[in-house]
């Protein structure tokens, strides 16, 4: 099957998953382009823009839904636009930034496990300045690893117990969106934005699509939790490879 038939298909599956927990897919997209294409800067940078797609439509649905609740989101906000954008300048080796985008994955993969694992749910606050230095902090490896970095928050967030999964959905979307776009203007400023508009376009219309169905089961009284483990082990695997491939030359 054609590369420009067989990734739309994949893609519409990755968007569905990720976006019906919150996410947009990122990871995933750079994985599974790394096997396929061969310029770096062209499949970071189609990441990117597909995961601003994908979050677009969850960001939507969360504040049609009054969802979203900007006073409380914004101190992780505010400090990641600009630390996404000083991470996507950084000029790494191919070999080092899929290593250290598969040694996230992992970290992020296990936290979701103890997630959707767990049984039972306590909700707590945290003060300003942890919600301002766990923004900052995100928003730099969001930027390095040329994802929107909801992917790093959310386990994070669930894991320490702060608000319902649907409150932690809502902001990991918006904070994927602009510290995707956040990171899409850093890859501009130093000249590798790069695409290949014929199967970006394709791409493109396959988790836009893929994006909606799942953005809309996240936000309506829908149990995602086997959606939410089927991708953590997804994005363990994403992770494992990442590492094996790049770190030891070992492809599973």
């Amino acid at each position: 099957m054609e590369i420009e038939i067989l990734l739309p298909i994949i893609f519409f599956f990755v968007a569905l998953f990720y976006s019906s927990v919150g996410f947009g897919g990122g990871s995933s997209y750079l994985a599974i382009m790394s096997i396929f294409l061969v310029d770096f800067h062209e499949i970071r940078s189609t990441a990117l823009l597909l995961n601003i797609t994908v979050v677009t439509i969850g960001t939507i649905m969360y504040v049609r839904n009054r969802i979203f609740d900007w006073k409380l989101f914004w101190p992780f906000l505010l400090p990641s636009v600009p630390m996404a954008y000083f991470g996507a300048q950084m000029r790494l080796s191919e070999q080092n930034f899929f290593l250290i985008l598969g040694a996230l994955l992992i970290l992020s993969a296990t936290s979701m496990f103890s997630k959707y694992i767990k049984q039972t749910y306590r909700s707590r606050d945290f003060k300003l300045w942890q919600r301002l230095g766990l923004g900052g902090i995100v928003g730099f490896f969001a930027g390095l690893s040329g994802i929107g970095g909801g992917i790093y928050l959310s386990p994070i967030l669930n894991v320490m117990n702060w608000k319902d999964a649907k409150k932690i959905a809502s902001l990991s979307s918006v904070f994927i969106l602009v510290n995707s776009l956040s990171g899409l203007l850093g890859l501009l400023a130093v000249n590798t934005f790069t695409l290949n508009s014929q199967l970006s376009g394709k791409l493109i219309l396959s988790v836009l699509v893929g994006g909606i169905i799942g953005s809309y089961l996240s936000s309506q009284k829908f149990n995602t939790r086997l959606i939410g483990l089927i991708t953590a082990i997804l994005i363990l695997y994403v992770g494992m490879r990442l590492v094996l491939l790049h770190g030891y030359g070992i492809k599973i």
